[in-house]
């Protein structure tokens, strides 16, 4: 009788029809939950690492893609010209560094905040910003701007930069004779030229060709030379940076409607 217990009691104890005792089963059970365990740890520590990935690029790229282009004006007339190497259209956008340009019948005007800028035939200009003023550096050719104030635009020519001279309504026009000279006029209001620290006025209608190498010769003699403005006392030598030569009106390159197109509030 005592056999046939301990053997009934070790029969029922112990091992399934795998043979497998209910231990074996719990350790490989917990086993399972372990490495169940771990590998959503290990799971959720990469996607961690991914997202601080993701974030990190997004803060380095964000500037960059947020950060728009700087537009400086709209192209309100155009008339066989050219933005970039593609043809200007009437509502297209200029952008810094943007190149304009018109062929020997064409024209173009652009609207550029407070101040506008026509350029004429035959002649390529590229826009800039100088802190937050619209700009331009005429290449070759003939260009007119106006503005409303002092600030609101400014026409570089090699080493010169011509604006307006005060706040009132201004209109210029500068026409590059050579890579180192140059025609400048005012028809309304005064200019400002400068080269480095060689600033002058240009008084209303008054037109002057000049000739930022001093060491050129003036091939018609000097009228007005060395003086600034009409009558005006001497520049000194060691000063200047430019000498300039008074033009009469009458030879000055004017287009009469275009001027009166942007002196009109009206005009598109």
């Amino acid at each position: 009788m005592t056999r046939l217990r301990v053997a009934r009691l070790t029969g029922t104890s112990s091992k399934g029809c795998l043979g497998v005792t209910s231990k074996d089963r719990l350790a490989v059970a917990v086993a399972m939950r372990c490495f169940a365990v771990a590998a959503l740890n290990d799971f959720i520590t990469i996607s961690k690492g991914f997202l601080a990935l993701l974030v990190s690029f997004s803060l380095l790229t964000a500037p960059v893609w947020a950060a728009p282009a700087s537009s400086l004006g709209t192209v309100v007339y155009a008339n066989r010209a050219f933005l970039g190497a593609g043809h200007a259209s009437v509502g297209t956008t200029v952008f810094s560094g943007d190149r304009l340009s018109t062929d020997q019948s064409g024209s173009m005007q652009v609207r550029a905040g407070a101040a506008r800028f026509l350029l004429y035939n035959a002649s390529s200009a590229t826009f800039s910003q100088e802190d937050a003023t619209p700009a331009a550096t005429l290449a070759f050719g003939t260009a007119t701007f106006s503005t409303a104030n002092s600030k609101a635009f400014a026409l570089h020519v090699a080493s010169a930069v011509i604006r307006a001279n005060s706040d009132r309504p201004t209109i210029g026009q500068v026409t590059v004779l050579s890579p180192k000279e140059l025609f400048v006029k005012s028809t309304r209001g005064s200019l400002s030229i400068a080269v480095e620290d060689d600033v002058r006025e240009i008084p209303e209608g008054a037109a002057y060709r000049v000739v930022l190498d001093t060491n050129a010769a003036d091939p018609q003699g000097p009228r007005g030379a060395g003086t600034k403005g009409y009558g005006g006392p001497p520049i000194k030598p060691a000063r200047s940076r430019f000498v300039w030569y008074a033009v009469g009106v009458a030879g000055a390159v004017t287009v009469w409607a275009v001027l009166e197109a942007l002196e009109s509030p009206d005009h598109p």
